[in-house]
């Protein structure tokens, strides 16, 4: 068994079945594409390197046959390697792609094996996507930026870079691979604008303490990821969250009910889904400074505005949660129900509060005709609602 196989599908099967080409150019990135290769394996796929020479003088041949199970492609021979390889690929990912590859590509010069896979797969039309590598003022040079937009309008996926002001440096591994998926999914999300509120509120009692709800941020940020890989357009709003979100999901930060509030006019989506867990009170008035913990403290708690009416009154599909203790089945739905009514809401997913912070989950997915349950982990209970959620739309 080649080492590579050892890791397939670790992680996933997201890419299960897809034929990667992964064209490896001259940039000092380069020295990333070992780990790249074996994370798309890890979700499924199946890597075939292809090399430029200057690529080959920052990264041996030998490791990236390591890595991927296949000897690299280095040049052309009488083989037609860039015919047989992208005959059956699903996908040519140029990563690194220096300004000079870019720029080759985009004016049709063929004179590498990886600039001949190029030629194949815009003519063949197999998607393409390049991870750009180099110092900014490279790809701000309006040459390059012409070329990037020219392959754009031929449909090349771009994913990064992340400029730092002297470098645009490559997208970071995750964010490669996460493109990946959402490219090859075709998913029920595709071209749809997708918001996601989560996270809990926090509103203040005074200058150190706050009144707030148990949220994590995981089911959230589960949504999220999901809805990027299912091909929308996703944005992510976060209140107070234990989760780290990724560079590369669009988010917003949000404290009291009132900042989400001030938000929602910036609202213009396709779909809102709204498993925040926000306060129904806050303290009438906010104590200035701290105040003392040597006496009792008498709080004064009254109703903030509800945000679900608000959101519906700028999104027509707009799915909220419901969090319920002790019921179950019926019961819960009809609570859920109740709610979908009175806010004009799409749909509802319903759960127990025992299920907060948990790495497993098990909902009901209710509209007004009808409910499923849906279960497994936070990312498995993400897509399912996300399968639904399309469906409405």
């Amino acid at each position: 068994m080649h080492p590579s196989e050892e890791i397939y599908g670790e992680k996933s099967l997201k890419l299960e079945g897809k034929r990667i080409v992964m064209g490896i150019t001259g940039s000092i990135a380069a020295t990333e594409c070992f780990y790249a290769v074996r994370e798309l394996i890890r979700h499924g796929a199946e890597v075939f390197p292809v090399m430029t020479e200057a690529a080959s003088r920052l990264v041996t041949p030998d490791s990236l046959e390591f890595a991927s199970g296949h000897p690299p492609v280095l040049s052309l021979t009488g083989r037609t390697e860039h015919i047989d390889l992208m005959g059956s690929a699903d996908l040519l990912l140029i990563y690194p792609a220096t300004a000079n590859t870019v720029s080759k590509i985009a004016n049709g010069i063929d004179d590498t094996a990886v600039t001949s896979m190029a030629t194949v797969a815009f003519g063949s039309g197999v998607p393409v996507a390049f991870v750009p590598a180099m110092h900014e003022s490279m790809y701000r040079n309006p040459a390059v930026s012409a070329n990037v937009e020219r392959l754009r309008s031929w449909g090349a996926a771009f994913i990064g870079p992340r400029t730092d002001g002297v470098r645009a440096k490559a997208a970071s591994r995750d964010e490669v691979v996460e493109n990946v998926i959402r490219i090859l999914s075709k998913g029920p999300l595709s071209g749809r604008r997708v918001l996601v509120i989560g996270g809990r509120s926090e509103e203040a009692i005074d200058s150190m303490r706050i009144i707030t709800n148990r949220s994590s941020g995981r089911t959230a940020l589960s949504l999220a990821v999901k809805a990027f890989e299912m091909g929308a357009d996703t944005e992510l709003w976060m209140g107070g969250a234990d989760v780290q979100i990724p560079g590369w999901i669009p988010a917003k930060r949000f404290s009291s009910v009132e900042d989400l509030v001030s938000m929602v006019p910036s609202i213009s989506h396709d779909l809102v889904i709204v498993p925040a867990a926000l306060a129904d009170f806050r303290p009438d008035h906010v104590i200035e400074g701290k105040a003392s913990s040597g006496s009792g403290l008498d709080l004064k708690l009254v109703p903030v505005e509800k945000v679900l009416p608000l959101v519906r009154g700028r999104c027509r599909r707009v799915i909220g949660f419901k969090a319920e203790s002790g019921l179950s089945g019926e019961a819960l739905a009809e609570k859920a129900r109740s709610r979908l009514e009175k806010y004009g809401l799409s749909a509802i997913v319903a759960d127990d509060v025992s299920m907060a912070g948990k790495g497993a989950a098990e909902v009901l997915f209710v509209t007004a005709d009808s409910f499923e349950t849906v279960s497994g982990s936070k990312d498995e209970v993400a897509e399912g609602i996300l399968e639904r959620a399309a469906k409405l739309l």
